[in-house]
């Protein structure tokens, strides 16, 4: 495929390793040929890097296959998920799946990615909703200072957080940026 053609969410093959494009734009400044600045995630890794093509370059489009899963459980350093398709076990390691196990929730539904036969990665729901299970109490009348805190919550993400959130508080979690959002609703 040619570099003009990278769109978010692409696979490619750069050096050898998957990477997924995370942003790509095309600009032809001026009278000079045209190129594509794009930011990448190392799929083995999870290293980021920003690369230039032009847009005729050759870009070589990565293999990845991915399917729906069900996340079930943690043993020792492996979390299992189930193959939403044909039903079969994927045990994938700590290392592989990175921050993501910060997020991960019985019965949660993710998007595994695999290359060469090996998963190399999940796609988490865009948000998720966890509890807080330690921070610093609320301080009475000090309304003036509305500075965060730092909470842990019971996946073990430490994070800042209003003042207000107090243990026991649920609360909504961008996951691609590990940030607080807000208070989740009751019932929810």
């Amino acid at each position: 495929m040619k570099a003009k053609d990278l769109r978010k969410g692409t696979f490619i093959v750069h050096n050898g390793d998957p990477y997924r494009v995370m942003e790509a734009h095309h600009s032809t400044p001026g009278n000079l040929r045209g190129r594509v600045q794009s930011k990448l995630r190392n799929l083995i890794n999870g290293s980021q890097t920003e690369l230039r093509f032009g847009s005729t370059e050759e870009v070589e489009e990565a293999d990845v296959f991915h399917f729906k899963a069900t996340y079930l459980y943690r043993e020792g350093p492996n979390f299992n998920f189930m193959n939403s398709e044909n039903y079969e076990q994927v045990a994938i390691s700590e290392e592989v799946l990175g921050e993501a196990i910060f997020f991960l929730q019985d019965g949660m539904e993710v998007e595994v990615f695999s290359y060469n036969g090996n998963p190399i990665g999940v796609n988490l729901p865009p948000t998720v909703i966890l509890e807080i299970v330690e921070t610093e109490p609320e301080l009475r009348g000090a309304t003036a200072s509305n500075s965060p805190k730092p909470a842990t919550t019971q996946t073990g993400l430490t994070l800042s957080v209003p003042p207000f959130v107090k243990i026991g508080d649920r609360i909504v979690v961008n996951t691609s940026e590990n940030k607080y959002i807000s208070r989740a609703e009751e019932g929810s």
